[in-house]
């Protein structure tokens, strides 16, 4: 790539805006991946229940041996990025090519937005065909107005609360559009001031005592209107963060940067009914 030499110019350098880790709100970390890149994680079957019976030997009915089942969560996310910085590119540019400063700046605006990308993508993917109570599609589809954007806000939760999801520690994460049309509608009664911030970051504000998350659309796959979800449904280990800046190399009169990363995103199979995806449709 080209590097571009100061003449005289001011030694601020123009850095890019950069959003922060903002999938930190909406993912646990209640497992440990230390020693291992696999976890398996054990759930029990529950009864069938039926009728108590006066008479004959089994009057609670035939015993059967309580099962389980069990999901693996295996790490499948080994990203890295690596480029040099030549002892002549840092001197002349006013030092604004220091190594720290740079790896930085790619951690903020590559790196963290790619994990966060990428647990978004899997809550989307893992939101049920079907509720566990209900039997309903945790994804809806439906063209969203500022006329009916609170009402499409309430289906979702109604499809949360139909399969026995917990009410508390929800939380909606919301593209731009939808964050505009839901405060034009005129149903939409606030229950607190939008402007006033709730201590996570990037959260803006509550709609029916759900914290929002306001994501840019590009962190959302497509036609993603909004998600609601619970931190208990999302484990999101990342088990390496490794950066290093090398100084003289063999072969380099400057710096090479590394970095890498191993993480993963998983939602527990029993968990999943606490997520609700709402899409625009196809066109």
């Amino acid at each position: 790539m080209p590097v571009n030499y100061a003449l005289k110019y001011a030694s601020v350098v123009d850095t890019r805006f950069k959003q922060g880790a903002l999938s930190q709100a909406v993912v646990n970390n209640n497992f440990d991946w230390v020693g291992v890149e696999t976890v398996r994680i054990f759930s029990r079957d529950l009864v069938t229940l039926g009728d108590y019976s006066l008479t004959g030997a089994n009057r609670y009915g035939d015993p059967d041996e309580l099962g389980n089942t069990y999901q693996e969560m295996q790490l499948t996310q080994d990203k890295a990025f690596t480029y040099t910085i030549d002892r002549k590119s840092e001197q002349d540019t006013n030092g604004t090519m220091e190594a720290a400063a740079t790896l930085a700046e790619n951690i903020d605006n590559v790196l963290i937005p790619a994990i966060d990308k990428y647990r978004f993508a899997k809550l989307v993917a893992s939101a049920p065909a079907a509720g566990a109570v209900s039997g309903v599609n945790h994804t809806i589809t439906a063209a969203i107005t500022a006329a009916n954007a609170y009402e499409e806000f309430l289906k979702a939760t109604e499809i949360l609360d139909n399969d026995l999801a917990p009410q508390g520690g929800r939380i909606a994460i919301v593209s731009p559009k939808f964050y505009n049309q839901i405060k034009l509608d005129e149903s939409f009664v606030k229950r607190g001031d939008m402007a006033t911030m709730i201590a996570i970051r990037g959260i803006v504000g509550e709609i029916d005592g759900i914290p929002v998350l306001k994501v840019p659309a590009s962190y959302l796959p497509e036609k993603v209107d909004f998600i609601i979800t619970n931190p208990i449904a999302m484990v999101a280990p990342v088990k390496l963060q490794d950066f290093k800046i090398h100084v003289d190399p063999p072969g380099i009169n400057g710096v090479l940067v590394e970095a890498r990363t191993r993480h993963d995103a998983f939602v527990l199979n029993k968990k999943k009914d606490a997520i609700v995806v709402h899409k625009a449709p196809t066109t």
